[in-house]
């Protein structure tokens, strides 16, 4: 149906897998020959304005941790630190700085936060002045007996989003002359060393990167050489569909093949790692590089991901035997996983890839700070009922306090969580090769973006989604201008339906995909997408038949009430942690949380009608404009449920493992509150499976 007064060939919507990659962008840069076609293109740090709850978050990290980590950890304080030094000389010279500024400054450029801004530019400063006459920068590190590259990775992020701001012609000064360095090195002493090896593949994105904005063809010579020294996340034994061990090993028995046949099971490595078959198949066009990306995120899934939330478990690292529910993952690792989902579906334009980012950043990410953004903790479980200072190894894979609030502790944690809002909020809006623009991860903002014949268009992303289904949005334009607008469909949405200025152009839209809406746009113009949001069921039957409840992009978690305790953070703090003199404990204290109530239910469904079983029940948005907390979710799911006595800590303070629990109960069945996963901190999110139907009250 057309706009009243507009001709239907105005008003055309179609529903594709992929954006056509045929064209270049005008605007933006894009891949350069020879790579593979731009699939989507980043647009500038600071060109997505977040509004809503994404706004708030970035308010709270400045306020909390990410804005004062500066006044406590030890790897930040500027007197003798190896990053300010002009000879590469003095401490603290390795990853914590480059992680912590990666979002930190970002959060400056989108926030226009001018202290923020300058603060990093202290650094970035430092950084632009110390470059060698050999093309090195920055600490002078050493991996044993060969130079540590790992670091130098991080910060070339740092430089490229000030790039993006500042358009500093020093930054691809310095980059040029680095890679010209990289490339001197020696095959044998390049990449030698176990992070740096593992992680090869944001080395080969910033040379990537560099390319396609100077053109000069010895970079595509180092990114042959940075993928043949960077560990083989692309080399497998055996097929996919002979992978099919689970539980059968603990520790101490025999490890079966499919353990040997992944390059690395530590969580951070996998999911900053896996993708980088996937981005050297831009140089490559082969479409087993593409293919193995795909198949690294299958694999740890297959085996430690049959859980809710979008992760696996790997508290520290994924070990045979060891893939309940209670298992966890570190913050790091949710925070390179969203970067990494962000980049292919750059690269690929899979939606796909979106879908998941948003899975973890609603579902996973939340629960690993505390709402005011002041403490974090080391692991996040789908299923933990207890936060505190205890040793939980080895049900817990490490030794030591990882599941208490402390904001001196977790070291890569502590500094590296910063990137993950940012990062995402940078990433919800991504021109097109056609000259369009896609809106390609849902949240309230503002995009300022050149389409069609380059003019400047303003969009307005008006939504509380995840929490709710309309999302609209409103174009600021002044002139007309005809480019074409992508909206991408999720894989959950079923009866989807679009309209322009209140006329209804397309419904019953479901699957996966984006929807193209091809028109000549007028200042005003509005767009309402709706998605309907149904609640679904999903059956993890690797993992004891456990149960877990989504409506949209959200899982439900059993709502249990929390009592905090306040502890000294530099007591409770984890062995390797370090922070300055003078920094304030009883201004960032820790926290254990404890439930006050009972969490060892498991739902009763009812099987000819399972939907029957759940009643959604929608409140007001909060005041404070921030729903990931237990009080404040402005939406629940009542559902019937039953008690497990059986169900508790285990020796090592963990929830008991859903294989060992009985398959019925003889309690009585009641009600019992879902809400939203990210806003539980504690969490039942994976029900155990019961046989028999418990008895009712009737």
């Amino acid at each position: 149906m057309a706009c009243s007064g507009e001709d239907d060939s105005q008003n055309q919507v179609t529903i594709i897998d992929r954006i056509p990659t045929e064209g270049t962008n005008g605007f933006y840069i894009s891949n350069r020959q020879p790579l593979m076609p731009s699939s989507l293109i980043k647009l500038p740090v600071g060109a997505v304005k977040p509004e809503g709850f994404l706004k708030e978050y970035l308010i709270r990290q400045k306020n909390g941790l990410t804005g004062n980590l500066g006044k406590i950890s030890a790897w930040l304080q500027k007197d003798n630190n190896a990053w300010l030094s002009e000879d590469g000389t003095g401490e603290w010279g390795w990853e914590e700085v480059p992680y912590w500024l990666k979002g930190y400054a970002n959060i400056g450029y989108i926030m226009e936060d001018q202290e923020m801004i300058d603060e990093a530019k202290i650094w970035i400063e430092s950084v632009l002045n110390s470059q060698r006459e050999n093309g090195d920068f920055g600490p002078k590190i050493m991996d044993g007996e060969h130079p540590d590259f790992w670091a130098k990775m991080i910060m070339l992020y740092c430089l490229q989003s000030y790039y993006e701001y500042s358009q500093d012609q020093r930054v691809i000064d310095l980059m040029s002359n680095y890679f010209r360095y990289e490339l001197s090195v020696p095959d044998e002493e390049f990449l030698e060393g176990y992070w740096q090896q593992l992680r090869g593949g944001d080395n080969l994105h910033s040379v990537i990167w560099l390319y396609n904005r100077t053109g000069d063809e010895f970079l595509l010579e180092l990114a042959e050489k940075v993928h043949r020294n960077t560990s083989n996340w692309g080399g497998r034994d055996l097929p996919m569909d002979q992978v099919k061990n689970y539980f059968e090993v603990r520790d101490g028995g025999e490890v079966p093949d499919w353990y040997r046949d992944q390059v690395d099971w530590h969580n951070v490595n996998h999911a900053q790692a896996f993708r980088e078959p996937a981005q050297y198949y831009l140089l490559s066009k082969n479409e087993q590089d593409l293919q193995a990306s795909y198949e690294n995120f299958e694999i740890i899934r297959e085996h430690f991901g049959q859980v809710p939330g979008g992760m696996f478990g790997a508290d520290e690292n994924a070990r045979p035997g060891y893939a309940d529910p209670r298992q966890g993952v570190e913050t790091c690792g949710m925070v390179e996983q969203m970067n990494s989902d962000e980049h292919l579906l750059r690269i690929t334009g899979d939606p796909f890839w979106a879908d998941h980012a948003e899975e973890v950043a609603f579902n996973t990410y939340p629960a690993a700070v505390m709402p005011d953004f002041k403490a974090l903790h080391y692991i996040t479980s789908p299923n933990m009922v207890l936060l505190d200072a205890e040793n939980h190894y080895p049900g817990i894979s490490n030794k030591g306090p990882f599941l208490m609030m402390n904001p001196f502790s977790s070291r890569c944690c502590q500094h590296n969580h910063s990137q993950g809002w940012p990062y995402f909020i940078e990433n919800l809006w991504m021109a097109t090769p056609d000259n369009g623009v896609v809106a390609a991860i849902y949240g309230a903002s503002k995009v300022e973006v050149k389409v069609g014949d380059g003019s400047l268009v303003k969009i307005e992303e008006n939504t509380n989604y995840p929490f709710e289904e309309e999302i609209s949005f409103t174009v600021n334009t002044p002139k007309e201008v005809a480019f074409p607008l992508y909206l991408r469909i999720p894989a959950w949405a079923k009866n989807a339906s679009i309209k322009v200025n209140g006329q209804l152009l397309k419904e019953n839209i479901s699957g996966i995909g984006f929807a193209k809406i091809n028109r000549k746009w007028a200042d005003g113009d509005h767009i309402t997408l709706m998605l309907p949001m149904e609640i679904e069921l999903k059956e993890w039957e690797k993992n004891s038949n456990s149960l877990s409840v989504n409506r949209g992009p959200l899982t439900y978690s059993l709502k249990i009430r929390e009592k905090h305790y306040k502890k000294e953070s530099d007591e409770t703090a984890q062995w390797d942690s370090k922070w300055q003199k003078g920094a304030d404990t009883k201004k960032w204290p820790s926290w254990e949380i404890h439930p006050v109530t009972d969490w060892n239910y498991t739902l009763v469904i009812d099987e000819n009608d399972p939907l029957s079983s759940f009643e959604v029940m929608k409140g007001r948005w909060p005041r404070s404009n921030f729903p990931f907390t237990v009080e404040e979710v402005p939406i629940k799911i009542v559902a019937k449920a039953v008690q497990i006595p059986e169900w508790t800590l285990d020796e090592n303070g963990l929830v008991g493992e859903l294989k060992d629990l009985p398959k019925t109960s003889d309690q009585e069945v009641t009600e019992v509150t879902l809400i939203p996963m990210g806003a539980a901190r504690l969490r039942i999110s994976a029900f155990p499976h019961i046989n028999d139907k418990p008895k009712t009250n009737d």
